[in-house]
């Protein structure tokens, strides 16, 4: 089951409080509206920049639609995802089957987080068809089972409709999604998933979306294909 680490490590407002008690430097800072920013907090401003604008990203085209992220409201999402988690297919993997409370838990976990995780619907022609879970893979537990960078993001999806599974459209998405985050988040230098080996539909989802299989890791509950993306091959896979 995909896990987003939700312990609090530095939230925006705990940032916002540091940069406002910051002393003025005047060779060592860096210069921020109205403040600046002393050199030994720059680590805590590279963690800070979370991941809280994908409804902001906008649509974008592909073969299959027009395609955007929206943010979940569980008040108004609860139900569907809930569905979605209890088709066998996805419950294999989610492993989140059984009553609305426990989707509710899950998703909740995230919203109540610090930012690391962002759970979103992926509309296609304005449809709600697909969970997305964008997050940043450096400040999560995944982070201990292989050499993070900086500002690594992380996706964890499903594909909610068993009609809209084996025809490639996964592929596509994907591969959207990912050049989203990339141009979005110029810090992020390359895009990280570890869906299950076992799930062969789901890598080779990864592989035809410009993802590489850069090695396999043991994580908690499974043994996982480490799928990336860099930036610098965007063009070229």
């Amino acid at each position: 089951m995909p896990s987003t680490d939700t312990s609090t490590d530095l939230s925006a407002t705990a940032f916002t409080v540091a940069v406002d008690s910051a002393a003025p430097m005047a060779a060592a800072g860096v210069r921020i509206p109205g403040r600046r920013l002393a050199a030994r907090l720059l680590p805590l401003l590279a963690e800070a920049e979370l991941l809280d604008s994908p409804a902001g990203w906008g649509t974008v085209a592909t073969p299959v639609g027009a395609f955007r992220l929206e943010p979940v409201r569980l008040g108004r999402d609860l139900e569907l995802l809930t569905g979605w988690m209890n088709d066998p297919e996805v419950a294999a993997y989610w492993e989140l089957a059984g009553p609305a409370a426990v989707t509710a838990a899950h998703v909740r976990a995230q919203l109540d987080g610090n930012g690391h995780s962002v759970p979103c619907l992926g509309l296609l022609d304005g449809r709600p068809m697909s969970y997305w879970e964008i997050y940043r893979a450096d400040l999560d537990p995944l982070s201990r089972h292989y050499p993070a960078r900086p500002h690594d993001a992380g996706i964890h999806l499903l594909i909610g409709d068993g009609t809209n599974r084996g025809c490639g459209l996964g592929t596509a998405l994907l591969r959207a999604v990912a050049n989203l985050v990339l141009d979005n988040r110029p810090r992020c230098t390359r895009v990280i998933a570890e869906p299950d080996i076992r799930n062969t539909p789901s890598v080779s989802a990864f592989l035809n979306s410009g993802f590489r299989c850069s090695t396999e890791i043991d994580l908690p509950g499974k043994r996982a294909a480490l799928m990336v993306r860099e930036r610098a091959l965007r063009n070229l896979i």
